[in-house]
């Protein structure tokens, strides 16, 4: 919680005014039955009607006075409480988004938004409890004990016994909760998951007809959550019961003793009234605290996950020194790269080395699991090789900042993916600065102008979350224009075509050619029809290149590419 509570710099003044308002809140509570102590001795014992109305309208302006340092204290600590969540959402965001996808893969999404959403409300929530009382229950309970010492030392007697029971059993239960609380965000993280997956998944969920089962998936996750909620207020619902049946107890204690003291003139009515008065004001702030250390220990648990995410360091960074690639545009090169996941058996690529150069088209093909994604990922250092490496304009990428590497590249991943906005939006993307006239000349080269304008609002049509309103082969369309726009040195096509059908892919083909004259392109494709004319094709079999060369030379020489242009392409087709 410490290091969360560093993030509170910017609010240094309003904490120090919140401690400020609640020092002179205690000043007024703790006044306050002296005052009634002096109205009942001095007043009414004496009936004296003007020391009544004297003391009795001071009284009122010192409660007024502690009314209001309470409402200004309660508004800056909401004030802190909601910064540090702004905050904290900031900073996780931004880390987040330096992550390498290791880190993704390592955390999962589901357990980020929920470390982002809810794990912060927690630390929000108990902020504001804690500014409000942190100061005021310490103080209200060493002020109130003093001064009920003072007023009659032998009662206190009762206070000295209770209180150590008091701290005992909050010690006891928070002992005994801490755990659960742990857990309960563990079960928030599975709830989201299983959510999300119903949410993005709902298409084959209704097509398989599985909705039952996936309702039987949540509501079992709903049910773990709700059992270890369960068991939480189970142990948490003794607390406040055991606490007021103390209260209870002690105030029948002082109250009978204090009887006994008045008849043997020990004490009198008014310093008894303000003794009790002083003893509810502490056992009434060890409630608060107990309050506080109810929800502390969630508190904690959130803190824990939140600090976890970020003190992970991304493992791809830039490096202290940075080269600059400017002898050189558009070649990339691997020199004997190997390159395995961290809970793979096997590495999905051994000993790949090849050149790609500009004007040039590098086509990659090879079998399901060959390690053709692989590979299109260790260029923009997505990931990087535990072996080798990978060259940009002659600079190996793990020398380059990430900024200017990803720069230098156009895109296009396996699965599109468009963000909520317009499609022009979409497409601009790819270049910030981009033109309508640059925009509109990207769709029309990816073939997507044709049904974007069918639309009735052309290029300012709103797209759901994931372009959901548009069909596989308009998204690929669009991702593939977002490339374009960027106008880069280098293409990456990771198997972009697949939705695409023969005539459209024909058409996008010759009119990427084109565009593309000058780039180096670099195209993953299962259809042996969309890369027949690439001036290179590696073929991957098992990790390993089973043959370089263009598409004749490889009918000649590779055994794997004949296997995959026969499966795919008749003797008549070939010819």
């Amino acid at each position: 919680m410490l290091k969360i509570y560093r993030n509170l710099k910017p609010y240094a003044l309003h904490i120090c005014g919140i401690f400020v308002l609640v020092f002179l809140q205690v000043t007024a509570d703790l006044y306050l039955p002296t005052l009634m102590a002096d109205i009942v001795n001095n007043g009414i014992i004496n009936t004296d009607i003007a020391y009544i109305w004297r003391t009795g309208g001071f009284m009122l302006l010192v409660a007024a006075g502690g009314v209001l340092c309470a409402v200004s204290a309660s508004f800056l600590s909401s004030r802190a409480s909601m910064g540090l969540g702004r905050i904290l959402r900031g900073k996780l965001f931004r880390h987040v988004e330096g992550f390498s996808l290791p880190e993704f893969d390592r955390f999962g999404a589901s357990t980020l938004i929920t470390r982002t959403t809810n794990d912060i409300i927690q630390i929000q929530t108990v902020s504001i409890i804690i500014f409000n009382m942190m100061a005021r229950a310490p103080l209200m309970v060493i002020g109130s004990a003093i001064l009920a010492y003072r007023k009659d030392p032998g009662l206190s007697v009762i206070l000295l016994i209770v209180l150590p029971v008091i701290v005992l059993m909050i010690t006891f239960f928070m002992l005994k909760g801490m755990p659960l609380f742990k857990r309960i965000q563990t079960k928030l993280d599975k709830i989201n998951l299983v959510l999300r997956e119903n949410l993005t998944g709902i298409r084959v969920i209704r097509a398989f007809n599985r909705i039952d089962h996936e309702k039987a998936r949540f509501d079992a996750a709903s049910r773990d959550l709700t059992d270890n909620y369960i068991k939480v207020n189970r142990i948490m619902a003794f607390l406040m019961p055991l606490m007021m049946m103390i209260m209870n107890l002690v105030t029948l204690s002082i109250l009978w003793f204090g009887s006994v003291r008045i008849d043997t003139g020990a004490t009198n009515i008014g310093n008894l009234i303000a003794f009790i008065q002083y003893t509810i004001q502490v056992l009434m702030s060890l409630l608060m605290m107990t309050m506080m250390f109810i929800m502390l220990p969630r508190a904690q648990a959130a803190a824990e996950r939140i600090n976890a995410v970020l003190e992970t360091k991304s493992g791809i960074a830039d490096p202290e020194t940075i080269r600059r690639a400017e002898e050189k545009a558009g070649y990339v090169e691997f020199q004997n790269v190997t390159f395995g996941y961290a809970d793979a058996e096997e590495p999905p690529i051994n000993n790949i080395s090849f050149v790609a150069s500009p004007g040039e088209t590098t086509a990659i093909i090879g079998g399901t699991g060959s390690g053709k994604s692989t590979i299109i990922n260790l260029i923009p250092r997505f990931y990087d090789p535990n072996s080798g490496a990978v060259l940009v304009d002659g600079v190996d990428v793990r020398e380059l900042s990430q900024a200017d590497l990803r720069a230098k590249i156009g895109f296009v991943p396996q699965k599109a993916t468009l963000f909520s906005g317009t499609i022009a939006e979409n497409i601009r993307y790819g270049k910030s600065d981009a033109t309508d006239e640059e925009i509109r000349h990207a769709a029309e080269v990816a073939q997507a102008d044709r049904f974007i304008s069918e639309m009735p609002a052309a290029y300012d049509t709103i797209l759901s979350e994931g372009g959901q309103n548009l069909s596989g082969g308009q998204k690929q369309r669009l991702s593939i224009a977002r490339a374009l726009v960027r106008k880069p040195e280098i293409y990456i096509f990771d198997d972009s075509f697949s939705a695409l059908d023969f005539k459209t892919d024909a058409r996008l083909r010759a009119a990427l050619k084109q565009e593309t004259a000058a780039s180096t392109v670099i195209i993953v494709a299962q259809r042996v029809g969309t890369i027949m004319d690439a001036d290179r094709i590696i073929v991957l079999d098992e990790g390993k290149i089973a043959g370089v060369g263009t598409h004749k030379e490889l009918m000649d020489s590779c055994e794997v590419y004949r296997e995959i242009v026969f499966s795919q392409l008749s003797k008549e087709e070939l010819a």
